[in-house]
């Protein structure tokens, strides 16, 4: 019998996402607070009124968040390096959530 760890992203009582590393665990935790403090963010711009378009965004842009620090600074925007099949496979991904 093998024994296998597993690391689980919980949010508001569900499940999100499913790593082998802690630090990936982690990684995307930090990534889903990026997006929760987006939210209001975006809503006091008034510019989109659809709440689940303001939370994909804020998704969105939390997960390129160097990309968008860059963007920010005056430098230009980098594509996100892809994931190699081993870092796939090391994620199971749960169905979202519309509340991130």
């Amino acid at each position: 019998m093998a024994v296998e760890a597993r690391f689980v992203v919980i949010r508001d009582g569900v499940e999100k996402m499913t790593f082998t590393s802690k630090k990936e665990a982690d990684a995307y935790d930090k990534m889903l607070d990026i997006a929760d403090n987006l939210v209001p963010f975006l809503q006091a711009g008034e510019i989109i009124d659809d709440s689940d378009a303001i939370e994909r965004l804020a998704f969105y842009l939390a997960q390129e968040k160097d990309s968008l620090s860059r963007l920010l600074k005056g430098g230009s925007a980098k594509p996100a390096p892809k994931k190699s099949k081993t870092d796939a496979a090391t994620v199971t991904e749960l169905k979202p959530a519309s509340n991130q």
